[in-house]
């Protein structure tokens, strides 16, 4: 029965309900855009966000741009809640001859988010491969003629558990690494700077504005999802496949989509991208913030501070 008390009012506690609330509040502000994403990158040369955005709402209603939310919504808030807590371990142990108070130097802030980044994909690569197979389930039946439509996320984990086992369900997992640590290094890295530069002091008072906050957070997503782009889309690409499969691997997946599509492919959809990861990312950190600082302080500052 004391569980609970004791974990909130321990600093670990507060890093995973924080971290729980930001990534909730991510994926209901930018799952739309998420799928337009998702569909632009397998819709061939000539797909437009907006031509997407006209056929898939005027033939499925606008509910299609919500479909397999409820995998990532169902684990984004333990997902996200893991990330920012070993975040905030993983930058301490980087930085280990920092004094208590202060916060971490920005070579731990990037290492910490980088590890952060590796871990967190294990449990991610499975959910994106779910999302995504449901992003794309009426593509794949009108190309491919099926008549079965998997209704939710638990169908799609039992066909794939069904037809191929463990190894169809990560599949992808390599490549989810190597997008996400690197990128996770960019994204924390860039928000302490931005948070810093913007409100001078505020690292290591946490007295920044909800405008520091949604432009450091925005900046930080929009800055790790260009770099790691190419990347996203091959592993879209890997994801989406079922038996038989296409592509043997990621070197594979690349050079085949390049030379049909040419090397514009590995940038389709990255305004997409960049638009919703400012809005998500500016929406996460501001919700991971806000309840650091509102549900859970303990030094005094009164929650108007937080303006």
């Amino acid at each position: 029965m004391d569980f609970w008390p004791e974990f909130l009012a321990s600093s670990w506690g507060r890093e995973f309900v924080a971290g729980g609330f930001g990534g909730t509040a991510g994926v209901i502000t930018g799952y739309p855009l998420d799928t337009l994403r998702i569909l632009q990158q397998q819709s061939g040369k000539s797909g437009s966000a907006f031509s997407i955005l006209r056929r898939v709402v005027g033939t499925e209603g606008p509910s299609a741009l919500y479909r397999g939310m409820a995998a990532p919504f169902a684990s984004v808030t333990f997902q996200n809640a893991i990330a920012f807590q070993t975040y905030a371990i993983l930058s301490r142990v980087f930085d280990s001859n920092i004094v208590a108070d202060d916060p971490p130097s920005y070579r731990a802030v990037a290492l910490g988010g980088i590890g952060t980044g590796a871990m967190q994909s294990l449990l991610l690569s499975p959910v994106e491969l779910i999302k995504i197979r449901l992003q794309l389930q009426q593509q794949t039946k009108e190309r491919t003629s099926r008549s079965s439509i998997q209704k939710g996320p638990v169908d799609v984990a039992k066909f794939i558990f069904g037809t191929e086992g463990w190894r169809g369900m990560y599949r992808g997992l390599t490549i989810t690494v190597l997008r996400d640590a690197p990128a996770h290094g960019v994204y924390f890295w860039t928000y302490e700077y931005m948070r810093e530069q913007l409100h001078p002091g505020c690292r290591k008072n946490g007295q920044e504005t909800f405008g520091t906050m949604l432009l450091a957070g925005g900046l930080a997503g929009v800055a790790s999802w260009i770099g790691s782009y190419p990347l996203d889309v091959i592993k879209t690409k890997i994801q989406s496949q079922s038996l038989p499969l296409r592509y043997s691997g990621i070197f594979d997946c690349f050079t085949r989509i390049v030379r049909d599509e040419g090397y514009n492919v590995l940038w389709r959809g990255l305004g997409t991208a960049v638009t919703r990861a400012f809005i998500v990312n500016g929406t996460i950190f501001t919700a991971y913030e806000v309840a650091l600082r509102c549900l859970f302080h303990d030094n005094g500052t009164p929650t108007e501070n937080v303006v």
